[in-house]
């Protein structure tokens, strides 16, 4: 059908809109839908998108340039418009509707369908009949669900076919699971599906948040067991119901006022809004979950406060029969009662909700600044900047840090970050050469006068920083290096302790103390770190190759530069021990292998 059939076929069907309350689908010209919305009167709701057109915005008028076709469904009320609309977004995925937007997905506890169910977690929700609960916002929380689970009932995991054909056949045999008591054996008929059934139901009841009807049911169980005096089952039970009371005292009691209920908060900007949900069962907070919505159609508060109503308590089961809200929406749904608070113990938990949402809008903020590195490296160089008192941004930075025991096998690493992250093809390593013993000032101003006397002989780019890992004492050593090539004062410099964070600066008595949770510190954290890091790794090298070739040297007849060739050919003293006569003489001649063949052979 040509497009201007397509828009003569569409002006038809708007003027034989019904006025009843429905949903109305947009499609394009390829017949894909691009828009579903939810109205009291279909036929104002509708027209109003091709009447005053100066009044929408660009997106709006980007929406109806593409309507080609529309199609509108009839229903009783507005909640059913809403339900409606709701599914049909989730089949359809309209370019033009608001999602619910999750940056990942949360793991479920699923509690499986099938003969002897398993309980376990999962990200992926099969709608195969099985029980989903969650989503967990938080995985220790739900990890320690499942841990509080396993340790009051003993369940399979396996993924057996435990139908009553099998288990009468005597098709399987008990695995290490019921040895160690994490099974009781339904798989050979030592638990009946009835027991195992009692403990799913209790363990459904965990998960909806309904722990005072689990420990109400194993209290009336351990009486039981108390008047048939069995004394050593009754125990068993008490344990359980000691873990679950530990269990329930972790849960944030809010007020005893309020039973269940379900609290939805909002907040909102001109791009997109988040929406906080908070699960409370028994005066309890038992979950908690923020989403946030793209706005795509200038879409108000409420209507995106009721598509995550409905959408949320359909995902988390809920079935409380109060709903808490920041103001009383536009279409109420049947059974529910929606409460605006004023005061008193539900307004102060929508204003956690709120406190929530908030906080969860800021995080995402900052979330998508560090997904710029450009943008976060600029915005750390220059607080580095500001707060060393630097003439300009330190893109350029070394870092220097002395690594040896007792004075042996002294090294000292270099390692250098560029725009505020390493750089590790330029990192060095530096053996000490002229200094005897523990000194870690000769050894600093060494390596110093070394690295940056080559650096200007080579005409290589210098640094806008020089970190020195140590206290006022490396700084000065490190200092005296920089004035004897003449470029004191044309770097800065800054030494670090360990100790207390202490920044020092050349010729200030008093260390600077950055804010701990100052970019800027972590950055010169991360740099001495790595720096240490580094010359570790060196140091523990070149001990181990010492000690390595000093093996070998004390071989008589063998000199350094023997051991040397040998280890740089078969790259292990374990490799030369095992090797043939012929092996070595290949590598080093006849004379000084006959030595080396018999040591080994000997020992």
């Amino acid at each position: 059908m040509k497009l201007d059939q397509l828009k003569i076929k569409l002006e038809t069907s708007l003027q034989g809109l019904p006025t009843d309350p429905g949903i109305y689908q947009f499609f394009n010209a390829k017949g894909t839908i691009i828009y579903v919305g939810k109205a009291k009167n279909l036929k104002n709701r509708v027209r109003s998108y091709f009447q005053n057109d100066k009044n929408h915005s660009g997106k709006t008028r980007s929406l109806v340039r593409n309507i080609f076709d529309l199609k509108y469904i009839i229903v009783k009320s507005e909640q059913d418009a809403l339900l409606l609309e709701n599914t049909l977004i989730k089949e359809h995925w309209p370019k033009y509707n608001i999602m619910l937007k999750d940056d990942k997905t949360y793991p479920w506890i699923c509690v499986k369908k099938e003969r002897f169910p398993r309980v376990f977690s999962t990200r992926k929700v099969v709608r195969d009949g099985s029980l989903y609960f969650g989503p967990y916002a938080s995985y220790p929380m739900m990890r320690t669900l499942l841990d509080l689970i396993a340790s009051l009932y003993p369940l399979r995991n396996c993924s057996l076919n435990l139908s009553a054909e099998n288990i009468a056949q005597k098709k399987f045999k008990v695995c290490l699971e019921y040895h160690v008591k994490n099974c009781e054996g339904p798989c050979v008929a030592k638990e009946l599906e009835k027991e195992y059934t009692e403990k799913i139901d209790n363990i459904k009841n965990i998960l909806k948040g309904n722990i005072a009807s689990v420990i109400q049911h194993l209290k009336t169980m351990m009486q039981q067991h108390v008047q048939k005096l069995e004394f050593e089952k009754a125990q068993l039970v008490k344990e359980k119901l000691e873990v679950l009371a530990k269990y329930q005292g972790r849960s944030t009691v809010v007020s005893p006022t309020v039973k269940n209920a379900d609290v939805f908060s909002i907040i909102s900007n001109e791009e997109e809004a988040y929406v906080n949900y908070l699960k409370v069962v028994d005066g309890a907070i038992i979950q908690g979950h923020t989403v946030e919505l793209k706005k795509k159609l200038e879409e108000s508060d409420d209507e995106l406060l009721m598509l995550a109503i409905v959408e949320l308590r359909q995902r988390f089961s809920s079935d409380a029969k109060e709903v808490i809200v920041p103001f009383m929406p536009e279409t109420l749904l049947e059974g529910l009662e929606f409460t605006v608070p004023q005061r008193g113990d539900k307004k102060n938990l929508l204003e956690m909700s709120e406190r929530n949402a908030r906080f969860f809008g800021l995080d995402k903020k900052k979330q998508e600044m560090n997904k710029t590195p450009v943008i976060k490296n600029e915005r750390v160089l220059e607080q580095l900047k500001k707060d060393l008192r630097l003439s300009e941004l330190p893109v350029y930075i070394e870092c220097f840090d002395n690594s040896n025991i007792q004075g042996a096998f002294p090294v000292s690493a270099c390692v250098v970050f560029k725009n505020a992250v390493p750089s590790k093809k330029d990192y060095r390593i530096f053996n000490i050469k002229t200094v005897e013993g523990p000194n870690d000032f000769a050894s600093m101003e060494e390596v110093i006068l070394r690295r940056y006397k080559r650096l200007l002989e080579e005409k290589q780019p210098l640094p806008q920083l020089i970190i020195i890992d140590g206290g006022k004492g490396q700084l000065s050593a490190a200092l005296e290096s920089l004035e004897k090539v003449g470029l004191r004062g044309k770097i800065a410099m800054i030494g670090i302790a360990k100790r207390l964070e202490e920044i020092y600066f050349p010729g200030d008595s008093l260390p600077l103390y950055i804010d701990k949770r100052s970019e800027s510190l972590k950055v010169i954290q991360h740099l001495r770190n790595e720096a240490h890091r580094f010359g570790i790794t060196q140091h523990r090298n070149r001990r181990s190759k010492a000690m390595t070739e000093s093996e070998l040297v004390g071989i008589e007849g063998v000199g350094e530069q023997t051991a040397q060739t040998l280890l740089r050919h078969f790259k292990s003293v374990k490799k030369i021990a095992e090797a043939k006569l012929e092996e070595l003489e290949i590598v080093i001649g006849k004379s000084k292998s006959k030595l080396i063949f018999d040591y080994f052979n000997k020992l």
